[in-house]
């Protein structure tokens, strides 16, 4: 089946000789994997030399009984140029590119996540609020991909959180105080903060980058969602450490 679609470029590598397997988050098709025959001997036969997080028109063979593809065609539609002049930006995009390859299933279409990483990449080019841009994107991603914590009630009893709220990593949301715990993989964390989290799930992308984040918020969030992100997906993003270590999060 020869299908045609629009795709994000997550990541590739050299495949034998001559030729490069890129993965892409399409709009219609989730997470693929294809051979671009012939690329590293030729660059011409394709219209894109398949950079990361530049958006391109594909064009390629579907094998039924392979999750690995035959790309005809690659052209490109986006480059983002002005992440890859800023360490910083090109790290957070890369953040993503990581974040939703590890936490999507190949082949499982998923239009939000796809508009979500449209979304950040062309804000991401023109915010400096870097650390609100990645935590919004962060809540998003685990609310359309079906790892969203559960902050709406206690995880425990099912009944509203008030005063002191406990958020649990193993059991992936709150706790109120009338739920004991021995659990020691818990922090304590504010009600302004799971309000924001609230209202990044419930709100657009263009809303939710207008919210004021208080400095004391952003480092709740970058404590809550970066350890539920590696005790849940058990895996660390290899970008992450780099953003921190710039202190962007």
């Amino acid at each position: 089946m020869i299908i045609s679609t629009d795709g994000i470029v997550l990541r590739t590598f050299d495949y034998r000789e001559t030729s490069k397997i890129a993965t892409f988050f399409t709009r219609d098709q989730g997470k693929i994997s294809g051979v671009m025959k012939g690329i590293r001997k030729d660059p011409r036969k394709f219209g894109s030399s398949v950079d990361r997080f530049s958006v391109n028109g594909l064009v390629y063979y579907e094998y039924r009984n392979s999750n690995l593809h035959l790309i005809s065609q690659c052209d490109l539609k986006q480059y983002f140029f002005k992440l890859r002049e800023v360490y910083r930006k090109n790290v957070a995009a890369n953040y993503s590119l990581e974040l939703v390859d590890v936490i999507m299933p190949v082949e499982s279409p998923n239009k939000e996540i796809y508009d979500l990483m449209l979304d950040y990449f062309n804000t991401l080019e023109v915010s400096d609020d870097i650390d609100k841009l990645v935590h919004a994107f962060q809540i998003k991603v685990l609310l359309h991909s079906g790892f969203r914590p559960h902050i709406d009630s206690c995880v425990k009893c099912g009944k509203k959180v008030g005063g002191k709220v406990r958020f649990s990593m193993r059991l992936g949301g709150l706790i109120c105080e009338r739920c004991p715990t021995r659990e020691t993989s818990f922090v304590i964390v504010s009600r302004g903060a799971i309000a924001s989290m609230l209202f990044i799930e419930s709100h657009k992308w263009d809303q939710c980058i207008k919210l004021k984040l208080h400095k004391n918020i952003q480092q709740e969030l970058k404590f809550i969602l970066n350890n539920f992100l590696v005790y849940h997906l058990e895996k660390r993003i290899r970008s992450l450490k780099f953003l921190m270590a710039k202190g962007a999060l």
